[in-house]
């Protein structure tokens, strides 16, 4: 089945760019000029994944990836015209699972775009135990069949966050895909090449330290005191790590 991209940018020669080269090489493409258009579209017939841009007149990207968050984990990939190492991690703080800047190579832009893909469908396809290595302890299961951040529980079916409410907590992709590497491995440290491998991350894909950014906003989220990790914890010394450390039931903190 071929896989159906949204594209959302107000710039229409642009959009219409990428739209024509995302179509020479097999996607569906709905391109839309305005987040509105695009929510407009949506709900008629839903993507298997975005590439937004991130500052338009309407609504900007962020205001499109909260939105497709409160019902989907499908990757989201931002357009900016910023540039440079510290806007990448402006960027990728803002939840998208991927960041390219302006002007893109389309090239890079198709890689990207089949390394989310590849991600995606490896996570529902390959079960955890058969991700492991022989370097990694064989996995081990926590006490309780759920698996708890915090105060929030892993949902495989649905790949998300709940509280004990049933209340979402949002999470990208590439979050969900490194909190199940944790839960299939509590207890075990892993390094940053571990968890990129584990993860199903193209290593072509990440700069250096993108894992320890991805760990902070993740703490922001599940620590019930993220300047004092107590959920997934920095082990230094022998090349370093982070460990998860699980518990039986939700941990607000102290």
């Amino acid at each position: 089945m071929t896989t159906r991209v949204a594209l959302v940018d107000d710039d229409d020669s642009l959009r219409e760019s990428i739209r024509g080269y995302l179509v020479d090489v097999g996607f569906d493409v709905d391109a839309y000029s305005s987040v509105k258009a695009f929510r407009e579209g949506v709900a008629k017939l839903a993507p298997d994944m975005v590439i937004t841009d991130l500052r338009m007149p309407d609504e900007d990207g962020l205001a499109l990836l909260s939105w497709v968050r409160t019902f989907s984990q499908m990757p989201v990939i931002m357009l900016t015209s910023i540039d440079g190492p510290t806007d990448r991690v402006v960027g990728l703080e803002l939840g998208a699972d991927d960041y390219l800047a302006k002007p893109c190579d389309m090239r890079e832009l198709l890689a990207r775009v089949r390394t989310q893909l590849r991600r995606l469908k490896n996570m529902a396809a390959v079960p955890a135990a058969e991700l492991g290595h022989a370097a990694v302890p064989a996995v081990q299961k926590t006490p309780s069949a759920e698996v708890w951040f915090g105060r929030w529980r892993l949902d495989r079916q649905r790949r998300r966050l709940v509280d004990a409410d049933g209340m979402d907590c949002p999470i990208t992709g590439a979050d969900y895909s490194l909190l199940a590497v944790f839960a299939d491995h509590p207890k075990v440290v892993l390094s940053r090449d571990k968890l990129i491998e584990l993860a199903g991350i193209d290593p072509a894909e990440v700069f250096d330290r993108a894992i320890d950014m991805r760990i902070t906003r993740l703490r922001k989220k599940i620590e019930p005191t993220p300047g004092d990790p107590t959920v997934i914890k920095t082990v230094r010394g022998h090349g370093g790590g982070y460990e998860y450390v699980p518990r039986e039931g939700p941990d607000y903190g102290r």
